[in-house]
């Protein structure tokens, strides 16, 4: 796959609304990468412009000539701030930077350079190991409470994989420009899951690298809410509508093309197995309640036992006790008697 050479090796588009201070540190991060052949593109979606532009000044002139700032009157969705990033640049390779999520220092180093490699040229984009990063805002302070490994079984990124569920985040994705125009943007109509649409759309047509390095961080604030917190707990239903409703558009889409046929067996043939299950599940638990009962008679048996056993200890106990004085006596009047045979025998 050729790359499509623009005027700087990487975009970088963040997308922010009103959280300056998470704005801040990601600018920060995205200046600090040891790559530096980088432009940035802010879209602030629909928040006020006047803390991110605050935040654009306190730059240093290096980073401002560096920056392109895009402000949307009204939210327009993350998927409509990602493809006016991309549309207000020119690169080579793209990458999204939500205004909370954080790189390691060389993510763009090893990106580019995987992408760079020709080995790597049939990629259209490469991933990385991801961790969770649990913080937690207290007043303007942003505070690191635990890193998590997020799918700490995965070795590659497959098409299969993607399918079951988003096994990846922007933060963890460089691609390439020229994929755009075999799978077009970002699909705007999702206010969720757009990036999981992207991903499946992009490895129908590409394959993605996966470098095995904990090279970004995907920000989690189960503590926060409002504009501090995260849509993935915000929007929990949205996720699991638009989850459903994703799933069954390509299904509708492959109906369409190949008939109701396969399917109508393959349902059929899904209900069965789902029927089976639930019938061996019952069983399953009928086992369970007996010998659950079968547990307590056994717990009710060794409570018997053991107040035999008690009783049988503490009878033999007197016994003992009653039997070791009239070993004693008995032994007592053997000796007298042994005495007062000697006294019978003296002259």
């Amino acid at each position: 796959m050729n790359n499509v050479r623009g005027p700087v090796a990487v975009a970088v588009v963040v997308r922010t609304k009103n959280r300056p201070v998470f704005l801040a540190r990601a600018l920060a991060n995205v200046f600090e990468q040891t790559w530096q052949d980088l432009h940035v593109v802010v879209v602030n979606d629909g928040g006020d412009k006047e803390p991110v532009e605050a935040v654009v000044q306190a730059l240093d002139e290096r980073n401002r000539s560096r920056l392109t700032v895009l402000h949307h009157d009204t939210n327009q969705g993350m998927e409509a701030a990602s493809n006016a990033g991309v549309g207000a640049s020119d690169s080579t390779y793209l990458a999204i930077h939500d205004d909370d999520d954080l790189w390691a220092p060389e993510f763009l180093a090893r990106t580019v350079g995987y992408l760079e490699d020709p080995a790597h040229r049939s990629d259209g984009g490469v991933m990385v190991r991801t961790e969770l990063r649990f913080e937690t805002v207290r007043g303007g302070r942003v505070d690191l409470d635990r890193l998590e490994p997020f799918w700490p079984d995965m070795r590659s990124i497959t098409l299969a994989d993607m399918l079951a569920t988003n096994r990846a985040v922007p933060i963890s994705f460089l691609y390439r420009r020229g994929m755009h125009q075999a799978i077009g943007l970002h699909n705007e109509e999702l206010p969720v899951v757009g990036d999981w649409d992207f991903h499946l759309r992009f490895l129908l047509h590409s394959t993605i690298g996966f470098i095995d390095e904990p090279l970004a961080q995907w920000s989690q604030r189960p503590k926060n809410d409002g504009e501090l917190g995260n849509s993935v707990f915000e929007q929990l239903d949205d996720h699991d509508r638009y989850d459903a409703m994703l799933r069954d558009a390509y299904l509708r889409q492959d109906l369409n093309r190949n008939g109701l046929g396969s399917m109508l067996v393959l349902s059929a043939r899904l209900l069965r197995q789902e029927q089976q299950l639930e019938a061996q599940q019952r069983q399953l638990d009928e086992v369970a309640g007996r010998m659950g009962e079968l547990a307590d008679r056994m717990d009710d048996l060794l409570r018997s036992m053991s107040g035999l056993h008690d009783l049988v200890y503490h009878r033999t106990s007197v016994s003992s006790a009653i039997k070791r004085p009239r070993e004693v006596l008995r032994r007592a009047a053997g000796l007298l008697a042994a005495l007062s045979q000697r006294q019978q025998r003296k002259p």
